[in-house]
């Protein structure tokens, strides 16, 4: 269903009047030097204290999530390629960890912090936010508000007569359009970085780079037909969420906050960085608490369900993530880039790195990642802040060393 301009959105507690909330306080490092040494650390942990966001509010129900202490430490984890191991607190202590935490069946049996941060602590996700985005989509999809197989200038008009036109939903959350994106974080002129540029997350460099994260997704051009070849892109999730926005006629944030954040329980407050006219930049732009990445994670252990037995995704929708389409294995196995998961797929905004296997990733460059493992019960998370955007050997270690301790306490 896609609502006119002036109808009422049909989601329950959701005013659709309500403008979107700016933060903005502190003294910022330099723009342009946030995302690397020596402010990264600190700046993933504080993106309120000198960059614009809109809140993603929790509510007063808080699902509980009991602690089973287990002793993690020493698991052995096997490099990805090299012959030797180190333990599991070794892995976490040279992968510049600022946060960890292990759940088997929703208990918590492990959990430490690292740099500063704390349980209250929001920390930048990077692209897990696309995992979030993907998956309130999925909510709406569940309740017949939005269609997967609709195009996307149906819901975002603004987007017509550009590379989106022709591209459905599907191909949005598969990143199967054939829009042209690059997304080479070490090259200043590539569009992921001119995307911080248009929402103020980096200086303006280049006078014709639109002023809006709208703006900039209309400017973009395609190179190819949609549907073909997985291609991560991360204006896939923003055109994502300005779909949520046409579908619902509310903030993304909003319905975020609604239908996924206060009914799965969250603990804490989350909130996700804006542009200069309030849209959210939802490829990255979340910020969250390490626990309640776990509970966002059990959602997908649980067949939807929240600890504490309250449906919040369709069951549907999490079956579907994890079968995948028909041919999502082989669109992954032609993807441009390497994906270092040979015989894995991308579905619904998660990783799959192992062919035949109930493992789901969501992961964020600088080291964020949620890790489900349906077979042993295991969710985990892991917040970072590595010093360069990605790391293969950081990356595939931690993936084993989450499998590790799956195989050790299942």
């Amino acid at each position: 269903m896609i609502f006119e301009a002036d109808a009422e959105p049909e989601i329950a507690g959701i005013d659709p009047s309500v403008a979107p909330a700016v933060v903005a306080v502190g003294a910022p490092p330099p723009l342009d030097e946030w995302q690397r040494a020596p402010y990264l650390e600190w700046s993933m942990q504080h993106i309120a204290d000198f960059l614009p966001v809109h809140p993603i509010a929790r509510g007063e129900r808080v699902t509980p999530m009991p602690a089973v202490p287990a002793d993690l430490s020493l698991i052995p984890v096997a490099h990805p390629w090299e012959t030797r191991s180190a333990s599991f607190d070794d892995v976490m202590a040279t992968t510049h960890t600022d946060g960890w935490i292990v759940t088997r069946d929703g208990a918590v049996m492990g959990e430490r912090y690292f740099n500063t941060m704390q349980p209250a602590t929001a920390h930048l996700l990077m692209s897990v936010s696309k995992s979030l985005t993907t998956t309130t989509a999925g909510i709406l999809v569940g309740d017949g508000v939005l269609d997967p197989e609709a195009a996307v200038t149906a819901y975002v008009p603004a987007l017509t007569g550009s590379g989106y036109d022709g591209a459905t939903v599907r191909h949005l959350l598969d990143m199967r359009t054939g829009v042209r994106f690059s997304e080479d974080y070490l090259d200043a002129d590539a569009e992921v970085r001119l995307l911080e540029q248009a929402i103020g997350w980096a200086p303006r460099r280049r006078a014709d780079v639109p002023g809006t994260l709208l703006e900039l997704l209309a400017s973009l051009d395609a190179e190819h037909e949609h549907g073909g070849r997985f291609e991560y892109k991360s204006c896939e999730t923003d055109a994502l969420s300005f779909v949520i926005e046409g579908a619902t006629g509310v903030h993304a944030a909003e319905v975020m906050s609604r239908r996924l954040w206060q009914e799965m329980g969250a603990e804490f407050g989350a909130h996700v960085g804006i542009d200069s006219v309030g849209a959210g930049m939802f490829d990255g732009g979340v910020s969250a608490a390490l626990r309640d990445l776990a509970r966002f994670g059990l959602l997908y252990l649980r067949d939807g369900a929240a600890l504490d037995g309250r449906q919040v995704l369709p069951p549907a929708w999490v079956a579907d993530t994890f079968a995948g389409g028909a041919d999502s294995r082989g669109a992954f196995a032609n993807a441009p880039e390497p994906t270092l998961m040979p015989g894995g797929m991308y579905r619904n905004g998660f990783w799959f790195p192992y062919e035949g296997s109930d493992v789901a990733l969501a992961l964020g460059i600088h080291g964020q990642m949620v890790y489900i493992n349906r077979a042993a019960g295991v969710v985990a998370a892991k917040l970072s802040s590595w010093p360069t955007p990605q790391d293969g050997e950081k990356l595939l270690w931690t993936i084993r060393a989450f499998d590790a301790v799956a195989r050790a306490i299942a």
